[in-house]
């Protein structure tokens, strides 16, 4: 089944960011809101400690079995939030690669972020999820 989500480019607006400025969902739509998706193994303990990349590839496994649990995919979301336990931008565009290919060319609008700490022990990525989907 298609997406109900539509990605909106806007042409007054810089190309170089890799990801839709806006993005719109049909009026009969179901949101799904996701909790941050952390980078935890089934006992719950921290994935991939010290490694972004690792723990951002972590985090895309748990979004995408959260989203299949409320009926949709990769491609239903309809923005995200990239929180990033780093001042380093270099770490940030790490965790960024990561994210841009598992969503490959359903480019998002998203937002990035370097933040100071995140809620588990050793966690240094989430990732916040919304999805539309129609039923």
């Amino acid at each position: 089944m298609p997406s109900a989500v539509q990605l909106i480019r806007a042409s007054t607006l810089s190309d170089v960011a890799e990801y839709a400025y806006a993005a719109t969902a049909p009026k009969e739509a179901r949101l799904v809101f996701l909790a941050g998706a952390c980078p935890l193994d089934d006992d719950g303990s921290t994935i991939a400690v010290g490694d972004y990349v690792g723990q951002a590839a972590a985090c895309i496994e748990t979004m995408t079995r959260a989203l299949a649990a409320a009926g949709a995919t990769i491609d239903d979301v309809i923005s995200t939030r990239v929180l990033v336990a780093s001042s380093q931008r270099d770490d940030l565009g790490a965790v960024w690669q990561v994210v841009r290919d598992a969503f490959g060319t359903h480019d998002v609008p998203s937002t990035l972020l370097g933040v100071t700490v995140l809620g588990w022990e050793h966690q240094l990525v989430e990732i916040e999820a919304i999805a539309a989907i129609v039923d």
